[in-house]
């Protein structure tokens, strides 16, 4: 689900449209855990001939809640993408992409229990628009290797979310970095090392917003291609990445035809440990690729892909 980490990414596909789902379960043995689930959806707007350039429509509407008082968000994004290829080869391409959307975010106080019984919150529920942008590159320099890495931020209008009237506290954009790339070293194998980057500053007011939360996440994934023929397409990916100082966390994918499934799991290593127990997040997720053509598919995946 590459259009969640970046709105750039989706126009990074060929065919005429890309779904998905995705669910994820975090910290289970903790009461009331963290429950997220998103679909998405990409349709190309416009395609010339030759992929050489190209607009796409993308949107996901992404629903999480947790704790006792179901504190979550309601989130709904429509991005627009523009791709265009630096080269007539088509295997350099840029992407720049803009996203708005607006989020419902509130809890459930029935079982608060307050600190000062006189303490009352004006709203319960607080609904805000947000923007976000991303700026994506891609590259294949040869048959056996290519390159995508990008940058986006959400969060630019910096949005008012707060509980009282008289609140002042704004959500902080938040920055990611990310890069991927794919490295065909045997007829049917390929290495996949990945690398992410986010910071945010920590909800702030105008005169405090300098606690700020980093995460950084790097590994690889080993894909084997089972079989690239006209009639199907079969391959299985399966890797492991380490969250700093957080998790280290397991996938494993299968591409068949025009589905993609894949599981993940996190194995927690922070200082929740002793209440988490070590049990971190499954995460599962299907993507479909609509694709009409019946052309044979090619070694490496088409750079729109």
């Amino acid at each position: 689900m590459q259009v969640l980490t970046s709105p750039a990414y989706s126009g990074f596909f060929d065919g005429q449209g890309r779904f998905g789902l995705v669910y994820r379960n975090q910290w289970a043995s903790v009461h009331n855990p963290f429950q997220t689930l998103a679909a998405t959806v990409e349709v190309p707007v416009y395609q010339n001939k030759y992929h050489r350039y190209g607009l796409a429509i993308g949107g996901h509407i992404l629903a999480d809640k947790a704790g006792t008082l179901s504190y979550g968000t309601v989130s709904g994004n429509i991005t627009l993408s523009f791709y265009k290829a630096l080269n007539t080869r088509t295997d350099n391409l840029f992407s720049f992409a803009v996203s708005v959307g607006l989020n419902r975010t509130g809890f459930d106080p029935t079982d608060a229990l307050m600190e000062d019984p006189s303490e009352q919150f004006a709203k319960e529920h607080v609904v805000y628009p947000v923007v976000g942008a991303g700026v994506a590159f891609y590259t294949q320099p040869s048959q056996s290797f290519t390159l995508k890495t990008g940058i986006a931020v959400y969060n630019i209008n910096r949005p008012k979310l707060t509980y009282y009237n008289d609140g002042t506290s704004f959500l902080e954009p938040r920055l990611n970095l990310y890069v991927r790339a794919e490295w065909r070293f045997a007829e049917q194998w390929s290495l996949m090392p990945l690398a992410m980057i986010q910071f945010q500053r920590a909800l702030g007011t105008p005169t405090s917003p300098t606690a700020h939360y980093t995460e950084i996440l790097f590994g690889t994934d080993v894909k084997l291609y089972v079989d690239e023929s006209s009639e199907r397409n079969l391959a299985f990916q399966f890797g492991a990445a380490y969250r700093w100082a957080d998790a280290a966390v397991f996938d494993l994918g299968i591409h068949y035809n025009a589905f993609s499934f894949f599981f993940l799991y996190d194995a927690n290593i922070s200082k929740l440990t002793p209440a988490s127990r070590s049990i971190g997040a499954f995460e599962v997720g299907l993507v479909y690729h609509l694709n009409k053509k019946r052309n044979k598919r090619k070694a490496l995946p088409c750079p729109i892909i």
